[in-house]
C-alpha cells in the first residue's frame, strides 16, 4: 500500500470540501479549486479528513494512489496559504517591470517581452531583478514560472538569464587560450 496514499488529508479550518463522484471542489479563504480525479480512485469525506482508496492493486493504480492524495493536499494548502515561486534576473540591462497586471521583461531582445497572467496568477516585482509568481494552483504557478524562465534561460558561461531563486547554475570554463 502506498505510504503517502494511505495518509488522510486533513481539512483545515475555514475550508469547505465538496466531493461529487470523481470531482473534488475545495473552497477556502484564498479561492476555489476544482479537480477531476481518475475513476480508479475512491475519494471519501470522513469527518474532518479526506480518505483516498484504490480499487485494485495494479501498478498504475498504486501510482495514482499517492498522486491523488498529494494533489488533494496541494489543493488544501493552495486555498489556505497559496503558492509563490521567486525568480532572479542576472545580466547587464536585463530587468523586469509590471505594467497593470502584465509582466514586461527587457532581456536583450529587440523588443520587450510581455507576459499576460493566467486567471488566478499574480505577478510581483519587488526589484527590477526579482519576480514573484503567486497563486493558489501549485501546477499553474510552477508552469507560469517556467514560462518566464524560458524567455531567457541562464546560460552556463556567464550565468546571465532568468533563474529560480536559489537555483545553482553550473558554470563552464571559457575558451582556453594558446599556451
Amino acid at each position: 500500500m502506498s505510504r503517502i496514499g494511505k495518509m488522510p488529508v486533513q481539512i483545515p479550518d475555514g475550508v469547505e470540501v465538496n466531493v461529487a463522484g470523481q470531482t473534488v471542489t475545495v473552497q477556502g479563504p484564498k479561492g476555489v479549486l476544482t479537480q477531476e480525479f481518475h475513476p480508479d480512485m475512491v475519494i471519501a469525506l470522513e469527518g474532518n479528513a479526506l480518505i483516498v482508496e484504490r480499487l485494485g492493486d495494479e501498478k498504475n493504480q498504486k501510482a495514482l494512489h499517492g498522486l491523488t492524495r498529494s494533489l488533494l493536499a496541494s489543493m488544501m494548502e493552495g486555498v489556505t496559504k497559496g503558492y509563490q515561486r521567486d525568480l532572479e534576473i542576472s545580466g547587464v540591462g536585463y530587468r523586469a517591470a509590471k505594467q497593470g497586471n502584465k509582466l514586461v521583461l527587457s532581456m536583450g531582445y529587440s523588443h520587450p517581452v510581455e507576459i499576460e497572467p493566467e486567471p488566478g496568477i499574480e505577478f510581483e516585482v519587488p526589484a527590477p531583478t526579482r519576480i514573484s509568481v503567486k497563486g493558489i494552483d501549485k501546477q499553474l504557478v510552477g508552469e507560469t514560472a517556467a514560462q518566464i524562465r524560458a524567455v531567457r534561460a541562464p546560460e552556463p558561461y556567464l550565468g546571465k538569464g532568468i533563474r529560480y531563486a536559489g537555483e545553482h547554475i553550473r558554470r563552464k570554463a571559457g575558451k582556453a587560450g594558446k599556451v
